[in-house]
């Protein structure tokens, strides 16, 4: 980082003070920034700041921002040779284990983040074809399939999909219908779609460039079905025509995306060789039995599963972007657009020195850092799984329900946030070439791709219940859940020095007399914990009732039970993400840095906390007059924060001139 100081330059209208931590500037990677930026970013990145900062040096944006009046083929054009392009500079392909090195998960993820600063086609095209495409290949293949194939997908030499969701199965993969059949005589699998349900749809690179396809279906030998596994198959020739047996749609102009050539594929008695199954964790051998090291069906498939969880953490990662980029637009703009006469002042009011305004964008910021010190955490876990050389059970299915909750929790968000940012910017902000509506558009998805929402908030909230339910045997329901709302979530950061910080909080806080003061960090962290662990016991209650009952009624009690889950769900999430927060704020070392950093997870802490103070009142958690200081007091910190919010902006670590929108371009 080279480090160059200048005088802050900017016009202030009489009366106004330049904001703090801009009078010195750093230029880094030709970025100006002031020092808090600097610091605020070099804080947010964390153990990764040196791969982040050298992947945002990399994007040129001609490189990576699309025209927005692109047509649909035209989009998918620019989409695939910018694909390229990148590809051959190494920066969208990192992390695959070829040329004699080992994987480096870290890399990919890293990767698959800067893309995000740019086109959500670009990134997602990327993500089709190294994270899901080469991904199935690296993690469920052997070693004769990533010698064979790897090489010729990480150079995009063989683009590829990955062919999961059937048009009558989305989340549902394990009663997909795709049939993969063994053929004793001729030692080949047979690949077939017995109904219109179960053709492939939605599936990227499938309308136009896809060669071959990772293939999910229902391994059937000597008529024994074994579950789900994945295939090889072929699509297109030299060519570019679909093969015999193969036929190939096209999902045809979407929402938001449209540099993704999503399509249909089904298979009419398509053969493969043998050698095409990805059997790492079951096949068929050369005698034509099954074999796998896995005897239950369940097991495996859920093994299988757990591999592919890279791309879960990377689209929320990628949705978080989009959300920082928004914010960081519609932050500027605030700083320069004047709405109605200053006093004493000939110059408007700053839309950003409104109270509405610091409220709609300041906790967002907060929510983003939050957010950005939890995905950090679950980069970390991904790595110890996925390059220990021994798979752990326990830790895979805790990385499994944190990228599940955390990739709910980033979407969402990303979706509130974006469409916010672009209300906060008024008529401007509904103009494409200021950027915001190209965003809202592209991000929409991302709620529903990699996981239903509300499908992963329910897979998270069954991870709370049963994770530990084997530890205790015979326990019943209520029993096993019992113990585990005193565990749910806590042996991952038990094994880390950051537990200890959150458990010494929070022990100050109930030893203090008196009423604990509302910025106290023990207090916001004793109040998440007593509102999951009330939840999820809430929860067991519930569901033990419901087990007593069958048929209909056992579908109709336990469908009753969806809001509580979701929202046992929502509030473990919460309270992982205010975890990792306060871990990032006390590893900070810089003073200055620290204080905003302290003020920023203090926002997000009782923004939440207002946010459901219907839930605090209604279970004795809050008093009426404890609930009116939390929202004096986040009106507060947004006041305190307010002259920070360039220097917040710039730590979200968007670069401006990745920010496309011509409203911010001024004389």
């Amino acid at each position: 980082m080279t480090r160059t100081m200048t005088e802050h330059e900017s016009e202030l209208a009489p009366g106004e003070q330049a904001p703090a931590g801009v009078v010195a500037m750093a230029t880094t990677d030709q970025e100006q920034l002031s020092e808090l930026g600097a610091s605020l970013r070099t804080a947010l990145d964390g153990p990764y700041a040196e791969g982040r900062a050298a992947g945002r040096a990399e994007l040129n944006p001609e490189d990576v921002l699309r025209d927005d009046g692109q047509s649909m083929a035209e989009a998918r054009a620019w989409t695939f040779a910018k694909l390229q392009l990148l590809t051959d500079r190494g920066l969208a392909n990192a992390g695959f284990p070829i040329d004699g090195k080992p994987a480096d998960t870290a890399a990919a993820v890293i990767a698959f983040e800067t893309l995000a600063h740019g086109d959500l086609s670009l990134t997602i095209k990327s993500g089709v074809q190294f994270g899901l495409w080469g991904g199935a290949v690296q993690n469920l293949g052997t070693a004769y399939h990533l010698t064979e194939w790897l090489p010729k997908i990480v150079s995009l030499e063989l683009p590829g999909c990955f062919a999961m969701t059937e048009v009558g199965h989305g989340s549902d993969v394990q009663n997909l219908e795709t049939t993969v059949s063994w053929d004793r005589s001729s030692k080949e699998f047979v690949i077939d779609s017995p109904r219109p349900t179960a053709t492939k749809t939605y599936i990227g690179n499938a309308a136009v460039d896809g060669r071959m396809a990772a293939v999910f279906g229902q391994l059937v030998v000597s008529g024994t079905n074994h579950g789900i596994h994945v295939v090889m198959v072929p699509l297109r020739d030299a060519d570019n025509n679909p093969l015999p047996g193969v036929n190939l749609g096209d999902n045809g102009h979407k929402g938001g995306l449209l540099g993704i050539d999503n399509g249909t594929i089904s298979f009419d008695q398509v053969r493969v060789p043998r050698e095409y199954l990805l059997n790492r964790y079951g096949g068929v051998s050369e005698d034509g039995e099954y074999v796998s090291a896995i005897a239950s069906d369940n097991a495996r498939f859920f093994t299988m599963l757990g591999t592919l969880v890279r791309g879960r953490v990377c689209v929320g990662a990628s949705a978080g972007i989009t959300a920082r980029k928004a914010l960081s637009i519609a932050t500027r703009y605030a700083e320069q657009r004047r709405q109605f006469p200053a006093p004493g002042s000939e110059k408007g009011v700053l839309l950003m020195d409104y109270l509405s305004h610091q409220r709609k964008l300041l906790p967002a910021i907060a929510t983003s850092y939050a957010l950005g010190f939890a995905h950090n955490e679950s980069v970390e876990m991904l790595v110890r799984v996925q390059e220990a050389e021994v798979r752990d059970d326990l830790r895979s299915r805790e990385l499994e329900a944190r990228a599940a909750a955390l990739k709910v929790m980033h979407s969402r968000f990303a979706n509130d946030t974006v469409q916010m940012c672009r209300e906060a910017c008024g008529g401007a902000g509904f103009i494409s070439e200021n950027g915001l509506t190209t965003l809202r558009r592209d991000v929409d998805v991302f709620a529903t791709f990699e996981g239903d929402n509300t499908v992963l908030e329910q897979l998270v909230t069954k991870a709370q219940l049963l994770e530990y339910r084997q530890m205790w045997g015979d326990l019943d329901m209520l029993g096993t859940v019992q113990q585990a709302a005193s565990m749910v979530g806590r042996t991952v950061m038990e094994r880390s020095t950051g537990r200890v910080v959150i458990e010494r909080l929070v022990s100050a806080a109930k030893r203090r007399t008196g009423e604990v003061p509302v910025r106290d960090r023990g207090w916001h962290a004793w109040m998440f914990e007593e509102r999951e662990q009330h939840v999820v016991e809430g929860l067991a209650n519930r569901m033990r009732a419901a087990r007593k009952t069958r048929g209909q009624d056992a579908f109709d009690a336990y469908n009753a039970l969806q809001d509580h889950m979701v929202y046992a769900a929502r509030v473990h999430t919460e309270r992982v993400v205010l975890d990792a927060f306060i871990v990032g704020v006390e590893s900070c070392e810089d003073e200055a840095t620290h204080a905003v950093l302290n003020r920023l997870c203090d926002l997000y802490a009782l923004s939440r906390l207002e946010a459901d103070r219907g839930w605090f009142l209604e279970h004795n958690r809050m008093s009426a007059s404890r609930s009116k200081r939390v929202v004096r007091t986040v009106n507060e910190l947004c006041s305190k924060l307010r002259p920070d919010a360039l220097a917040l902006i710039e730590g979200l670590g968007i670069p401006e001139k990745l920010l496309d929108s011509q409203m911010l371009r001024t004389d």
